[in-house]
C-alpha cells in the first residue's frame, strides 16, 4: 500500500516531522543545560536565536501532525475500496492490528500536540520567554508519542493488504451482538440523550459563569467536564445521532457520516466537538502559568478566549447533531 498516493503523503509527512522532532530534541537538551536569561554570553545569544527557529518549526510540524488525523481517516476511507469486506474506514482500520491504535494515538495527539502550541504562543508573548524550559521539557515528553504516532501509521500501511478479509461497520457498530465485536452495545438511547444534553447545559452554564467571574474550582470542573463530554458526545454521535443521519435505525458508524452522500456532516460534528473539547480542557491547564513573569494578563486573555471558543463550538455541535434527530421527530417518523 506504500505506492498509494495517500500512503506516500502520510509517510513523507511523517519523515519530515520526525526530522524536525530530532532537531528540536537537540535544541531542547541545549536549552535545559545552558539556558540563562540573565546572561549575555555568546552561547545564550545563540540559544535565543536557535529557539526561535526550532520552536517555529516544531509548532508548524505539530500543527501539521494534528491535520494528519483527517488525512489518515480519508486515506482509510480510500483503502476500503480495495479491501474485501470493508465498506468504509471502519473496515479498513480493522484490516490489521495497527489501524485502530494509530487512530486513537492520533486523536490523543490532537490534544497533547495542541497544548504544546498553546504553551509556545504564551511563551513568545513575553520578552523574557518564561516558559521556554517548561515547553521544551514537555516537548521531550511528547516526542515518544509522536514517534509512536508515526510508527503505528507506517506499520498500518505496511501490513495493509487487499487480500485481507475484514468486517464492515454494520458488524462492528451494529446492534447485533452475535459477532461479539460490537463496540457500542449496551448503551441506552434515552440515557445517552439525557447525559448529552444535560452535559451541554451544565458546560454552557459553567462557562458563562466563568466569563463573568473567574473561580478556579469552577474552572477545574469546567475542564474536567469537557473530558467527560468528549466521551459522552462521541458515543452519542455513533449510537444515537448517526442512525438519524443515515435514516436507518441499525446503521451506527462514525465514519460513513464523512461521506458526500451525507453532505460531509461528520466533518461538521467532529470539527466542532474536538476543538471545543481542546479549548475547554486547556482552560484550567494554563492556570499555573499565571504566576510566571509577564504572563498573568496573557493567560487570563487566553482563558477567556478559550471559554468563548468552546461555548461557540458547543452550541454549533448541539445544533448540528440535533438537526436530523429533531427533523425525524417533527416530521412524524416516531410518535
Amino acid at each position: 500500500m506504500f505506492l498509494n498516493s495517500w500512503s506516500l503523503g502520510l509517510t513523507l509527512a511523517g519523515l519530515i516531522i520526525l526530522v524536525l522532532g530530532v532537531f528540536a530534541c537537540r535544541t531542547a537538551i541545549r536549552v535545559l543545560r545552558h539556558w540563562n536569561p540573565s546572561s549575555d554570553t555568546n552561547l545564550q545569544i545563540t540559544l535565543e536565536n536557535e529557539i526561535w527557529l526550532a520552536s517555529t518549526l516544531v509548532a508548524y510540524g505539530l500543527g501539521f501532525q494534528i491535520l494528519t488525523l483527517v488525512l489518515f481517516v480519508l486515506a482509510a476511507d480510500t483503502f476500503c475500496q480495495v479491501i474485501v469486506g470493508a465498506m468504509c474506514a471502519t473496515g479498513a482500520l480493522l484490516a490489521n492490528n495497527f489501524g485502530m491504535p494509530a487512530l486513537l494515538v492520533k486523536i490523543a495527539g490532537v490534544f497533547l500536540y495542541g497544548f504544546w502550541i498553546v504553551l509556545h504562543k504564551l511563551d513568545i508573548s513575553s520578552e523574557t520567554y518564561p516558559l521556554v524550559k517548561i515547553k521544551y521539557i514537555y516537548l521531550l515528553l511528547i516526542l515518544p508519542l509522536l514517534f509512536a504516532d508515526i510508527t503505528l501509521q507506517t506499520l498500518y500501511i505496511a501490513f495493509l493488504s487487499p487480500d485481507i478479509i475484514t468486517s464492515c461497520c454494520a458488524v462492528v457498530f451494529g446492534s447485533s451482538a452475535e459477532t461479539g465485536r460490537n463496540l457500542i452495545v449496551g448503551f441506552s438511547q434515552t440515557g445517552l440523550l439525557f447525559l448529552y444534553y444535560g452535559s451541554i447545559i451544565v458546560l454552557a452554564a459553567v462557562g458563562i459563569i466563568l466569563l463573568k467571574r473567574w473561580l478556579l474550582p469552577l474552572a477545574v470542573v469546567f475542564s474536567a467536564g469537557w473530558l467527560w463530554f468528549l466521551g459522552v458526545a462521541t458515543v452519542a454521535i455513533i449510537s444515537v445521532f448517526s442512525s438519524y443521519i443515515y435514516a436507518m435505525p441499525y446503521h451506527n458508524c462514525p465514519f460513513c457520516i464523512l461521506k458526500p452522500e451525507y453532505h460531509y456532516i461528520g466533518f461538521a460534528l467532529y470539527f466542532t466537538l474536538i476543538p471545543a473539547a481542546f479549548f475547554g480542557l486547556s482552560t484550567a491547564l494554563v492556570e499555573p502559568f499565571k504566576n510566571r513573569v509577564d504572563l498573568a494578563g496573557q493567560v487570563t486573555k487566553y482563558q477567556r478566549t478559550a471559554i468563548k471558543i468552546s461555548l461557540i463550538f458547543l452550541l454549533l455541535l448541539a445544533a448540528i447533531s440535533s438537526y436530523h434527530y429533531l427533523l425525524y421527530k417533527i416530521s412524524g417518523g416516531e410518535s
